[in-house]
């Protein structure tokens, strides 16, 4: 479903992201492992539709995104931290991204706040919420829509150990769906636990894939 080829992208001088090639196919998780600045998130935003390449191709769906200049469709991602509008409740920020595609209900909104156990702080602004609970927001902004691609940088960071573990099964629930997932996590038993494949990203290079037996 994401074909990435000879992907290069520069910024001023430096080359973060080194001639990229990747397949990524539905019914799978991808796990993307590499230390702090070594281009997860740069790859993930391109993977998005969010920070044009130098050379190459990003195709979903044998769309080339960048080609035809336009978003990846059923696409959801949280890449880096949670943002949102700061002086509107949790629930008003769902309801506002949910205007745009009209496919979900508030009821459906609020089963996932209670999922994650924010629904008491459903009517609190978004600046007052903790960063375990703005994480959890920022889960369920990209699950709640039921997208095909589900792109996760680090969505773990700041979650106490029942979330860590509902997360965990949905995940593994939304790939028995046909789901194509990708995740980024520095904790190895994420990776282990969930990814069918192995990225190592180094110096915004390819540096290792591994296709884990089962």
């Amino acid at each position: 479903m994401i074909k990435v080829k000879n992907l290069t992208k520069k910024i001023g001088n430096e080359e973060v992201l080194k001639d990229i090639n990747i397949n990524l196919n539905c019914g799978k998780i991808y796990g993307f492992v590499g230390r702090n600045g070594s281009g997860k998130s740069i790859l993930f935003k391109t993977l998005c539709g969010f920070i044009t390449p130098t050379e190459g191709e990003v195709k979903v769906n044998n769309i080339d995104i960048y080609k035809e200049n336009t978003f990846p469709d059923s696409t959801r991602a949280l890449i880096e931290k949670p943002n949102f509008i700061d002086d509107i409740s949790g629930l008003e920020n769902l309801k506002l991204l949910a205007k745009i595609q009209n496919t979900i209900t508030e009821e459906e909104i609020l089963k996932y706040l209670d999922l994650f156990e924010l629904t008491k702080y459903k009517d609190k602004a978004f600046k007052k919420y903790s960063l375990g609970m703005k994480q959890k927001l920022g889960i369920i902004q990209v699950l709640m829509e039921d997208p095909k691609i589900i792109i996760l940088d680090e969505p773990f960071n700041g979650l106490e150990e029942q979330s860590v573990n509902l997360l965990r099964n949905i995940l593994l629930e939304e790939k028995k769906k046909n789901k194509l997932i990708v995740i980024a996590s520095h904790i190895k038993e994420d990776i282990d636990i969930l990814a069918d494949e192995i990225y190592r990203i180094d110096g915004g290079k390819i540096i290792d894939h591994i296709i884990k037996e089962h």
